[in-house]
């Protein structure tokens, strides 16, 4: 019997409306259409998305990018150019630069919410879609978050309304509380995951603070309005929504996208906050493997 050969890797900067935007893959996809990763944020690296090259052990070629202004693409030069339009465009030229024709689109969390809107910009250029996390409406996602940060100690809670009403997050009581959410509704895994440790480490906060604001309960930033619920019924491709039981962007968040696209699937993993692909990984995979061989 020969060895099982390593999934073939591939990486570089693609040349995106005047910006070079990182990315690789893994696998060689075997003739099925490639899976493109869309990470969160908006600010973040593609890094802890990590748990997802396990589909290339099934056959898929497997495409992770850096969205502009993160991680390993360049910043951008005017801060005007952090936007949600924005991010819809350079996804649609580098996916044509890197020959991926229609793509499996899976997005998490703020990916999530640039894959809606990519699909509903460009729907012939997505196979499936899948939101892992995800949001169509920015405001009921923060009515939701800040319903959480009502069930805290109540000192966090205050700490929190101080720091808010202030304008000022330093203190030692908001990162406390912070912190107490993120472990409550973020990742529940003790310790995290490097991998998600080093992107939370490494936001970038130019992107950040412009686009959604101090923390991910806090949304001032200019996402802050964003909701496409109403068009939500335009989409009319195979979707799958994952969300945890313990989600930031709550189970009632994944149950409007899910009331608003014909036909999708709605999947809860009942011992998971945010990321649910590596709380519950061997589940989530097997769930997603199976959507996907219905559909690639």
């Amino acid at each position: 019997m020969q060895p099982r050969r390593p999934p073939a890797r591939a990486e570089g900067h693609a040349p995106v409306h005047g910006y070079g935007l990182y990315w690789r893959s893994v696998g060689d996809g075997n003739g099925r259409a490639p899976v493109l990763m869309l990470h969160g944020g908006p600010g973040m690296s593609h890094d802890y998305l990590a748990p997802f090259e396990d589909l290339a052990g099934f056959g898929y070629r497997v495409v992770f990018y850096d969205q502009l202004g993160c991680g390993r693409s360049e910043r951008a030069r005017d801060p005007i150019d952090y936007s949600i339009d924005r991010d819809v465009a350079d996804l649609d030229e580098l996916r044509r630069r890197l020959g991926l024709g229609r793509v499996h689109l899976i997005g998490s969390s703020y990916g999530g919410l640039l894959a809606i809107a990519y699909t509903l910009a460009h729907p012939e250029g997505v196979r499936t879609l899948v939101s892992a996390s995800g949001l169509a409406d920015v405001p009921l996602a923060v009515r939701e978050m800040q319903r959480l940060v009502r069930s805290l100690p109540p000192e966090m809670t205050a700490a929190i309304a101080e720091g808010d009403a202030s304008g000022t997050y330093d203190s030692p009581a908001y990162a406390a509380a912070v912190a107490e959410f993120y472990r409550r509704h973020l990742c529940r895994l003790e310790p995290w995951p490097p991998e998600v440790t080093y992107t939370l480490a490494n936001v970038s906060l130019p992107k950040y603070g412009r686009m959604n604001g101090p923390n991910e309960f806090t949304i001032v930033g200019t996402i802050r309005d964003w909701s496409v619920t109403d068009r939500l019924g335009e989409i009319r491709l195979p979707t799958l929504i994952t969300v945890g039981r313990y989600d930031e962007v709550t189970p009632a968040v994944a149950e409007s996208i899910h009331r608003g696209i014909p036909g999708s699937e709605l999947h809860q993993f009942g011992a998971s906050s945010h990321l649910a692909f590596w709380e519950e990984r061997a589940d989530y995979f097997a769930l997603l493997r199976r959507f996907l061989d219905r559909h690639g």
